[in-house]
């Protein structure tokens, strides 16, 4: 009855978590999706052939079936975007949360670092740190974690600052508590639920960057199927094989569509401003 009445309660949220859930099987399971088919391997004789029976969403310049590396793409960009949101949050929260509680020269530090950080356009630094480490998803993720990790220690900051000098905090201290017992005991229950909901809808942006970079040649490199990488394999031919770029370009929409939304239902559902 408890899980009947949370799924009438939340619907959205049940319904886009079920979409979420689609999404990362089909990942998961994308050798059965395609038939084994091997999202490397082209024909050239095949190239550039339009939608229809055998292809369904065509092939590309080498003769690759583009929904083959459509879906195999779902797993690099999923796996990377994941990857990028639990490094960003780890960092932030940990830093935000040192920062907040001990003060002083910790604090002084650590906020200088995201201030210089925040300071330069966000993709643009990004690049520049994915050109000097080198394009592959790998220093992609790398790339934007240092960029992005600032807005969660500001926020973790702010929060572990609101609840620093309260009286049951102050108490706790007084009474012989380790600083250890106190950041997971009082620091991190504060934290932890707006942070995820952060996480949550950053899921998309992230995603979108990552993209970027792949399309800008900073991130996934061929014959690797990505869906960034996949939209600037496709540019050049536009004009007479838009299913190129179409079919990752919608795949990316959809997904992060589906995730801002997810995480947007979960905010409605964990924002204890809503209580």
């Amino acid at each position: 009855m408890k899980f009947k009445t949370f799924v009438k309660k939340n619907k959205s949220f049940c319904f886009f978590a079920v979409l979420a859930i689609i999404i990362i099987l089909v990942a998961i399971f994308a050798p059965v999706v395609t038939g084994g088919q091997s999202p490397t391997k082209g024909v050239l004789r095949d190239a550039r052939l339009a939608p229809g029976a055998q292809h369904i969403f065509g092939t590309d310049n080498l003769g690759r079936d583009t929904f083959t590396r459509v879906i195999y793409g779902a797993r690099t960009s999923l796996v990377a975007t994941f990857s990028l949101v639990i490094l960003i949050f780890l960092i932030g929260s940990v830093l935000g949360v040192l920062s907040g509680y001990f003060g002083g020269w910790v604090d002084v530090l650590i906020m200088r670092i995201a201030d210089m950080m925040v300071s330069f356009p966000g993709m643009v630094f990004a690049m520049a740190i994915a050109g000097i480490l080198g394009a592959s998803v790998k220093n992609a993720v790398i790339a934007v974690a240092l960029v992005s990790w600032t807005k969660y220690a500001r926020l973790a900051r702010s929060l572990v600052l609101k609840i620093r000098n309260r009286d049951y905090v102050s108490a706790a201290i007084v009474t012989g508590s380790k600083t250890p017992y106190m950041l997971v005991k009082y620091m991190l229950p504060n934290v932890i639920p707006t942070l995820v909901i952060t996480a949550a809808t950053d899921i998309g942006g992230m995603m979108l960057e990552l993209a970027g970079l792949s399309f800008l040649g900073f991130g996934a490199k061929a014959p690797n199927p990505e869906w960034g990488l996949m939209l600037n394999e496709g540019r050049p031919f536009i004009t007479n094989a838009p299913w190129m770029m179409i079919f990752p370009g919608l795949a990316i929409f959809i997904v992060v569509v589906v995730f801002n939304l997810l995480g947007d239902s979960l905010r409605d559902i964990l924002d204890p401003r809503d209580e």
